[in-house]
């Protein structure tokens, strides 16, 4: 009777832990040359704070049940808030000393997606594209359009100072005096910001949030608010985040052709990944990185360059947070 006992017990284990939904997050906050030997221990510690800051307020949105969509809005909205990362406060000068964001989001159940660019006054971009995906209409609005339809929905906008740090204002001296369009710092990191997330009903979903380029003029767009290029996410296959070097990225569809892979050649979302950012982007000259997670809840942060800010964290025991290679 006992060994009858034992068996029901095992296998309702069994079925219970069949019925566990798993569910992960990961961010990312840019690629680039990132060496520890020019990382101050106070910076990096900043670093890993605010990275474990915003995935384990992700995860724990995952936790209690809400969306995919809800997770990666909160996380990136977190790195927004953070000076240090180009999205948000912390975004770089333009040529005439402003400041131009981009952002979009993405739902992996609908392909419901949502991108704005050329933002200058509101405080988090990553909130106005989630509301240009379901509250406008249509896909990706720019410039004083988005500003108008963020007035319309009552989202917060700055003044020009929020969005000043000193650190960032003399990026923009040097670039002006070697006369260069910088990726976000001299030294080449590439600050855009982002996430994925599986949730627990099985849904995936993608974000991403960048202030582009030091010194860019003519109104330049990189990849991060395009749908397919710098951000993607599809039930069936996977959610993708990307940054480095936008044009690059942008030229071959970078993160729907992770997604593509995955789809019409069976690859594995790290197989996917990799084929990406080791021989795709490098065969035309880009560099960057990527975090991607499939509808397993399998996690890839893969990038070609010496560093990236990321961290992950799923329900079957995965966590860390990396800045170097």
């Amino acid at each position: 009777m006992n060994s009858i006992v034992k068996h029901i017990a095992i296998a309702c284990t069994f079925v219970a832990m069949s019925d566990t939904k798993r569910y992960a997050i990961a961010i990312h906050g840019g690629a680039g040359t990132i060496l520890k030997s020019s990382m101050t221990p106070k910076l990096e510690k900043a670093y890993q704070q605010i990275l474990e800051k915003a995935i384990q307020r992700g995860y724990k949105l995952l936790e209690k049940k809400a969306s995919a969509l809800d997770a990666v809005e909160t996380a990136v909205k977190l790195l927004e808030d953070a000076p240090l990362f180009n999205a948000g406060r912390g975004s770089v000068f333009t040529a005439n000393g402003k400041h131009e964001m981009d952002a979009s989001i993405m739902d992996g159940k609908t392909l419901d997606a949502g991108a704005v660019a050329l933002l200058q006054k509101i405080k988090n971009p990553i909130e106005l594209a989630r509301m240009v995906m379901e509250h406008s209409g249509h896909v990706f609005l720019a410039g004083k359009g988005a500003e108008d339809f963020a007035s319309k929905m009552g989202l917060k906008k700055m003044e020009a100072s929020y969005f000043y740090t000193e650190a960032r204002y003399k990026q923009l001296q040097l670039a002006k005096k070697a006369d260069k369009v910088l990726m976000d710092h001299t030294d080449r990191k590439f600050g855009t910001v982002g996430a994925v997330a599986l949730d627990q009903f099985g849904n995936l979903a993608a974000a991403t949030s960048t202030g582009g380029m030091t010194n860019k003029k003519f109104g330049r767009i990189g990849d991060s608010p395009m749908i397919g290029c710098g951000t993607y996410a599809n039930n069936n296959s996977c959610a993708v985040s990307c940054t480095g070097s936008g044009e690059y990225f942008i030229r071959v569809n970078a993160a729907f052709h992770v997604s593509a892979l995955m789809q019409y050649k069976k690859y594995s979302l790290e197989k996917a990944c990799r084929e990406v950012v080791d021989h795709l982007l490098p065969s035309i000259g880009g560099d960057g990185g990527l975090i991607a997670i499939d509808h397993a809840g399998n996690i890839s942060m893969c990038f070609n360059t010496e560093g990236m800010y990321r961290a992950c964290k799923s329900s079957v025991g995965d966590y860390s947070i990396g800045i170097y290679k």
